[in-house]
């Protein structure tokens, strides 16, 4: 059997329907939409068979159910994309279904979207004071605007996509990625819950080390969009056995490859750490008669008591400035760790009101004439910093420190027993390519990665489970241990693989002692990154949909000509 040539394709075209806007297609797009925000973080508890069989375990990535849900909206794109070469074959306007594409993707963008990030609602309204209606429509809001990247390019996907079906997935890769970019770095950037997080553990994450969380979002658009043309009634059987060749190939690979790779991490030795969780309720965090007390005397006690060689306090663990404190508390704290075999890193707010105040962390160790401090760069609008025009919407809310200043984006690691501690507060893991600049010089870069966070905001929901699954995949990605200390959880500590070794119950107060495994070497996607950021990725996405709207616009050109040439001989001769 032959496959199809171009010339039937475009004829078996021209009697496909155009997909209409129906009630279950419409709830189809929203449910994938939910089910993409679940896979990233399994949010349900289920019997442990036959639903753990599947993977469906709290707070746990699916990957197979992100290639699924992702699955339903390229289905859904196809049927438009194929309506929409029919129009052209006829030489009739293709308007309408290109716009039928953005609208299914803004639709299941927007569901998954909310089901990621919805936590925000009780940043405002909870904490914040926001009323309820309006941090809701916040929350949609949000979702709505970031969910037009993806439906431009879907609509783009549908409307000039070349017609071969191989270079049609490849080009819905390309623009699934330039629409993944653009939200993580347009605007300060808001990746949160992008596909590629559901495939820290998997058969993809071993191409972490390789593209990133990016190149992974890519992958995965890729897989999603060749498993729709596989049921496509114009295959031939040979290009579905293609197909799946190349896609089981794509699984197995990172497989194979790690059972003949060396490595390019090593090992820099273990450094024993206490990790602290005080577990301070939001509302009263900032309170100067009931969280500020409770911080300071329950972090001083653990600070004084601790035994291990590092000891680290959450984010604004110390919730006031140092001038601010008690009495001599601040002299205490770096009396402790003058001198001995002890470190401790903590976080506190600094600054004055003359020079502007930063969220920041200090390291105390012994030998230094200063506290070793980093301040935080990238920052969180309306909660750290207030963008142009939107002094009226912080203002409506009761958020402390809401106006930072910025670190710079390079900052010194703290060095301590051989290691090279590079920390980050809060969000500021979910950007890779920042941390990626710290890789420029492997002599300096860090061995280990020090997250603080304070996720108490967002109340006991996904965003504790969403943000061990970001520092998983910075693990991955940079082959480098990570330590998350919080106030509410997760607290843990993630080594080189991603994998997560020890970690402390959420929502209590409590300390985690471990070890963690220091890794020197740079990984194939830290040398790349560190080097040209990643241009590389925005290049090849937009050469790849470029050669696929030429490649289009060729195949319309040609459809229109043999369209002419049948009409002239089908006409009478006078």
């Amino acid at each position: 059997m032959n496959p199809p040539s171009e010339a039937s394709r475009w004829s078996a075209l021209q009697v496909t329907p155009a997909p209409a806007v129906t009630l279950w297609r419409v709830a189809l797009a929203v449910l994938a939409g939910l089910g993409h925000a679940a896979s990233l973080a399994w949010p349900w508890s289920w019997p442990e068979l036959p639903f753990g069989l599947l993977g469906l375990r709290p707070g746990q990535p699916v990957w197979w159910l992100q290639l699924l849900a992702l699955g339903v909206l390229a289905w859904l794109l196809e049927s438009c994309r194929q309506a929409g070469q029919t129009s052209a074959a006829s030489n009739t306007d293709s308007r309408g279904n290109w716009r039928l594409g953005a609208l299914w993707a803004w639709l299941f963008c927007t569901a998954w979207l909310i089901g990621s990030f919805g936590w925000t609602f009780v940043a405002m309204h909870t904490y914040g004071g926001l009323p309820s209606l309006l941090a809701a429509l916040a929350v949609l809001a949000l979702a709505g605007l970031l969910a037009l990247y993806y439906a431009a390019v879907c609509g783009l996907f549908v409307a000039l996509a070349p017609v071969n079906r191989s270079f049609a997935a490849i080009v819905f890769a390309a623009l699934w990625l330039l629409a993944e970019l653009a939200r993580g770095i347009w605007l300060t950037g808001f990746g949160w819950g992008a596909a590629g997080y559901g495939h820290v553990q998997g058969p993809l994450a071993g191409y972490a080390p390789w593209v990133g969380a990016y190149g992974l979002c890519a992958l995965a658009a890729w897989l999603a969009m060749s498993m729709v043309q596989l049921v496509q009634p114009d295959q031939s059987w040979r290009q579905r056995a293609f197909t799946v060749v190349v896609v089981l190939g794509l699984l197995a690979l990172p497989a194979l490859q790690r059972m003949g790779d060396a490595g390019t991490s090593q090992s820099t030795g273990r450094l024993a750490v206490t990790l602290l969780q005080g577990n301070i309720p939001q509302n009263e965090k900032f309170e100067p008669g009931s969280g500020v007390p409770l911080a300071l005397q329950w972090y001083g006690e653990q600070l004084t008591s601790s035994r291990t060689a590092l000891v680290i306090a959450p984010e604004t663990a110390l919730p006031v400035l140092p001038q601010q404190l008690p009495p001599a508390y601040w002299g205490a704290l770096q009396q402790r760790f003058a001198t001995g075999q002890q470190a401790a890193i903590i976080g506190t707010p600094l600054g004055n009101e003359q020079d502007g105040y930063t969220n920041s962390v200090v390291g105390l160790k012994p030998g230094q004439s200063e506290p070793w401090r980093y301040d935080k760069h990238h920052l969180v609008p309306f909660g750290e910093f207030i963008p142009p025009l939107f002094k009226w919407f912080t203002a409506m809310m009761n958020i402390p420190l809401g106006d930072f200043n910025r670190g710079a984006p390079k900052q010194a690691p703290f060095e301590w027993q051989g290691q090279r501690l590079s920390p980050n507060i809060c969000v500021e893991d979910l950007y890779g390519e920042e941390l990626g600049l710290l890789f420029s010089d492997p002599a300096q870069a860090p061995t280990i990665f020090v997250n603080v966070s304070n996720l108490a905001w967002f109340g006991d929901g996904l965003a504790m489970d969403q943000h061990l699954q970001i520092a998983r995949m910075r693990a991955l990605e940079f082959a480098r241990p990570f330590v998350l200390a919080t106030n509410t959880g997760l607290t843990a500590i993630v080594d080189y693989r991603g994998r997560v070794t020890h970690t402390l119950a959420r929502n209590t107060r409590g300390v985690l002692v471990g070890e963690v495994q220091g890794r020197s070497g740079v990984s194939a996607y830290g040398w790349w990154l560190a080097r040209y950021g990643l241009w590389p990725l925005w290049l090849l996405a937009l050469s790849l949909v470029l050669l696929g709207i030429r490649s289009n616009l060729r195949q319309r050109q040609s459809a229109v000509h043999r369209s002419c040439q049948a009409g002239q001989l089908a006409s009478p001769v006078k």
